[in-house]
């Protein structure tokens, strides 16, 4: 494998901006240049583009399985074009695949692409399957923010989270049943009866988003969502998401792997 943490310009941002990318290194007998199923891995609320690479293995588990894996940084975004601040969801969604694709051998395939995160990231990676299923054959999260409608509520426990909530959703009151709602996208999603990506969540029995995440859950079984939902012990740290991206890339439906 190859590792690059790569520095580049946002067109849409209009800023400096960084990705991790660890791609297969075939070797130089191979022929023509391949292009990779990828990972858009996506981080939570307080990292950047280089926490999965420092607590994790991601570069060793996705080895054998010759995938490539993209890590961009968005910080406190929530993957979102914020109220007052960047069109993060449209770097994401937009800019981002098409600078990858045009600086390393990434796949563009539907059935080569897929997304996952964690808490914040998560959020991102169900929300862009949802909003986008035509692009993913799968999606996962790890003890994701799924129920952002309920982080209102955080103003009773941490500073200067009314503050920032509205710097990134605007009046965050108004986030049910918005773009920017998990809920709405399952509901609109199951309407439109549009295939979905395979999706996968978990979380830990001792996290704080378990109450967000079960939320979730019960809305995607109602709406017949194609959801793998598990839970374990553990709580909103490393050591599970650690173990949890090795399921993760276990259940990842990757051409050509024996089922």
């Amino acid at each position: 494998m190859a590792f690059m943490d790569c520095c580049f310009h946002s067109e849409t941002l209009r800023l400096a901006c960084s990705m991790c990318v660890i791609v297969p290194q075939p070797p130089l007998s191979e022929g023509a240049r391949r292009r990779w199923p990828t990972l858009w891995l996506l981080h939570g609320l307080s990292d950047d583009h280089t926490i999965w690479m420092r607590r994790t293995s991601i570069e060793r588990y996705a080895t054998p399985l010759r995938l490539a894996v993209v890590m961009p940084a968005v910080h406190r975004s929530f993957y979102t074009d914020m109220a007052a601040g960047g069109r993060y969801w449209t770097f994401l969604t937009e800019e981002l695949p098409t600078v990858a694709r045009r600086l390393f051998p990434l796949s563009e395939r539907r059935e080569d692409n897929f997304v996952a995160g964690l808490s914040m990231g998560g959020y991102g990676a169900f929300k862009w399957a949802l909003r986008h299923p035509d692009r993913f054959a799968a999606a996962a999260s790890l003890s994701g923010a799924l129920d952002v409608a309920a982080l209102p509520g955080l103003r009773r426990r941490i500073p200067d989270a009314g503050a920032e909530l509205r710097r990134i959703f605007g009046d965050p009151n108004r986030i049910a049943g918005s773009s920017n709602d998990l809920m709405t996208l399952a509901r609109r999603a199951a309407r439109r009866r549009t295939r979905l990506p395979a999706l996968y969540q978990w979380c830990g029995t001792e996290d704080p988003l378990l109450e967000s995440n079960r939320r979730f859950t019960a809305v995607a079984r109602r709406c017949k969502l194609p959801l793998t939902c598990e839970e374990g012990p553990g709580g909103h740290e490393w050591g599970g998401w650690d173990r949890g991206i090795q399921r993760v890339l276990e259940w990842l439906p990757l051409r050509g792997r024996a089922r």
